[in-house]
Formats: structure tokens, C-alpha cells, sequence
């Protein structure tokens, strides 16, 4: 059975709109660019430790997967992976839609909602913008 879940994760790294491993992760967290970090399940309880480190203090969901390092890393085209953040908040609510419901996954969502309601929000106000720019408008 294909995983959609992962299937987004593939998505977002050839988007350019997926940091993998944990450096790059804590790099994209401590920026505030990560939107969604996922741990495998079979990481360590050190990754699992440091993601919820680099998301504490900030709206940055972290999440546990059901899905191995081999499995994760399948999917991106990887050998294995352990921690991925996605760093666009479309892409990572969608991601969560579509993962076998849970607590966890119930609580990330409207928080990813509510960031991607803002993002596409603020896209339509600077399209308004310049189309104003354009035609004089103050």
C-alpha cells in the first residue's frame, strides 16, 4: 500500500521545500522556516529529544511517524532517514490530511491552517498591492 503521507514528503524535497537530517532541520527550525519536523518511528529517542527542542518556544509541529528510517528514506530516495522538516506550510498541512488520524496529527492541524489561511492571505494583499502600484493607486 503507497503511503500519501510520503508521498508529500518526496513532493516537498524536490520542491526544494524539505530540509533532511538533523542538522539541516535545526538549521530551518532555529530560522523559523520549518513548518512541520517528522520523526521516524524507529529514531532514537535523542532525535525525537533534539526535535522537540528545536520546536519548543515556537509554532513548529513535531510529529512521530508510523513509518521506519528505512521507509522514510525510501521515499525521498535516500538509504535511510530519521528527522525531515517541511518549510512550507501548504505542503505540510496537506501532509498531515492525509496520515492515519491520531491525537497528535488533530492537534497539528489547525495550527497549520490557521498559518496557511495567514500565508495565503498575505500573498493575495501584496498581489493587491502591486496591482495598485501598478495602476496609481495609493
Amino acid at each position: 500500500m503507497e503511503n500519501r503521507a510520503l508521498n508529500y514528503l518526496s513532493l516537498a524535497r524536490k520542491a526544494g521545500k524539505a530540509e533532511l537530517g538533523e542538522e539541516p532541520v535545526g538549521a530551518a527550525a532555529r530560522a523559523g522556516k520549518a513548518y512541520l519536523i517528522v520523526v521516524a518511528q524507529d529514531a532514537s529517542d535523542h532525535t525525537w529529544r533534539r526535535a522537540k527542542s528545536f520546536a519548543a518556544g515556537t509554532e513548529q509541529q513535531v510529529l512521530r511517524l508510523k513509518e521506519t528510517k528505512d521507509e522514510l528514506g525510501l521515499a525521498i530516495g535516500r538509504q535511510s532517514l530519521a528527522i525531515a522538516a517541511v518549510t512550507d506550510a501548504a505542503l505540510a498541512l496537506a501532509m498531515v490530511k492525509v496520515m492515519e488520524p491520531s491525537e497528535a496529527a488533530a492537534q497539528v492541524i489547525p495550527v497549520l491552517e490557521a498559518k496557511s489561511a495567514r500565508i495565503a492571505k498575505r500573498a493575495q494583499e501584496a498581489k493587491a498591492h502591486q496591482r495598485n502600484v501598478r495602476k496609481g493607486k495609493k
